[in-house]
């Protein structure tokens, strides 16, 4: 009778901590949820992930945090994510850590992409081509031209990634060589900008959409396939006759490989719901992005696809 009480007190046992595993999608979470992005305050990808961190607190019933990992190209943020080990840990990036680091750390990537499993798609960004006021442009054709006319005192900038390869590619289509100047904030880049100290930014319309509507900079082109609502009057890049700086961008939530596939469900489902809600469609749309969340077999297509239009640029220098 003893061994018989002591087995079913140990199942019982058992069974209580099963339910509390991170792992199991109807308890969790039991503590605080902490999303970790590679982008620094006051960036795109910060002031976006907030609003889903705030609605996803008041679903869940626990704090949900967001934490800026900025630098190395998305790798301190990415390594922070897949060496969590609390089942509690998301990461909210660009295609950049999956993608573009594939080829800017090729042979020395300190892990797996693979390992970065996709939950949901959470944003559509419209990429923004960014240049000083004071310059004597208004479109790509006419800041080429000037470019090539004043060598040497130009230089460029943009959000680590993808258009480390996208951009270099245009400038040298274009006949162009400009120096990359490298940010740690995008505050200082957008002084810079202002300043006519950088006079080639690209990077998110929603980083640079408040400087062009205080006229201290101009938006001479957005890289996405359509115009954005936001700036009807700006000409995507291919309108401009550069389709070579066509560029798709996106934001979304990664897991950890070792988070279920029921978790990752459960947290989607719960993300998609979040993003049907009109406010938050309002909010994004006041900063010149579009909510768009999507299943985590969508996401996943979305960074194959990004992966095969960068091998159309791996001869362009990626710095």
């Amino acid at each position: 009778m003893r061994t018989t009480h002591l087995a079913l007190g140990l199942l019982t046992t058992i069974a209580l901590s099963f339910t509390a595993l991170p792992g199991n999608a109807q308890s969790w979470p039991t503590q605080v949820v902490k999303i970790i992005t590679p982008f620094p305050p006051g960036s795109g990808g910060d002031v976006t992930a907030r609003p889903f961190a705030e609605k996803l607190a008041e679903r869940w019933g626990k704090p949900v945090i967001v934490e800026n990992r900025p630098g190395a190209d998305g790798i301190i943020a990415a390594t922070a994510v897949l060496n969590s080990n609390d089942g509690h840990t998301l990461l909210y990036t660009n295609g950049g850590p999956l993608t573009s680091n594939l080829l800017a750390h090729a042979g020395s990537l300190p892990y797996n992409p693979d390992d970065l499993l996709p939950v949901a798609a959470a944003a559509e960004v419209y990429v923004a081509i960014g240049v000083p006021a004071s310059l004597a442009t208004s479109s790509l054709s006419e800041f080429v031209a000037q470019a090539r006319l004043r060598r040497g005192q130009f230089n460029w900038s943009g959000t680590p990634g993808s258009l480390d390869y996208l951009v270099p590619g245009f400038l040298k289509n274009a006949g162009i060589d400009l120096p990359r100047v490298p940010y740690r904030e995008v505050s200082m880049a957008m002084q810079d900008l202002s300043q006519d100290r950088l006079q080639f930014y690209a990077a998110a319309l929603a980083t640079q959409l408040p400087m062009a509507q205080t006229g201290k900079i101009k938006i001479i082109a957005i890289t996405n396939s359509q115009r954005s609502p936001f700036l009807p009057d700006v000409p995507t890049a291919r309108e401009s006759g550069f389709p070579e700086l066509e560029y798709e961008a996106f934001l979304g939530f990664f897991a950890p490989r070792g988070m279920s596939a029921e978790l990752r469900e459960r947290i989607g489902v719960d993300l998609q719901a979040i993003g049907a809600e009109a406010d938050l469609a309002g909010r994004f749309n006041a900063i010149g992005m579009r909510v768009r969340v999507t299943s985590p077999a969508e996401l996943q297509k979305i960074v194959m696809n990004e992966r095969a239009a960068l091998a159309r640029y791996t001869q362009a220098a990626p710095r």
